[in-house]
């Protein structure tokens, strides 16, 4: 399996979660915890956890939304330089 396959599955996967996470900010569960649970788990059952649970009532305000958004993104960046350093590392390891 060649590095750039590699690279690009943990990237779409990430990118799929942070999809699910925005899926999720609209329900009771909320941006946090179904971003987290499609990390951890799949994107698929992220999204079915996003999807099963209640959504919000109209005209609730969840207030601290833009906090859910930047821990997605904060999350991302790290584990991408996690993933680098890694993967860095392996190569200097290997030669």
């Amino acid at each position: 399996m060649s590095l750039f396959a590699l690279f690009f599955g943990l990237m779409s996967g990430c990118f799929l979660s942070v999809l699910v996470g925005i899926v999720g900010s609209k329900r009771r569960i909320g941006f946090g915890w179904a971003f987290l649970a499609s990390l951890l788990l799949t994107p698929l059952v992220g999204l079915l956890l996003a999807l099963i649970s209640d959504p919000l009532p109209v005209g609730t305000d969840r207030g601290l939304g833009c906090i859910g958004t930047l821990f997605g993104v904060l999350g991302l960046l790290f584990l991408v330089a996690f993933l680098f350093l890694l993967l860095a590392g392996g190569m200097l390891v290997a030669m």
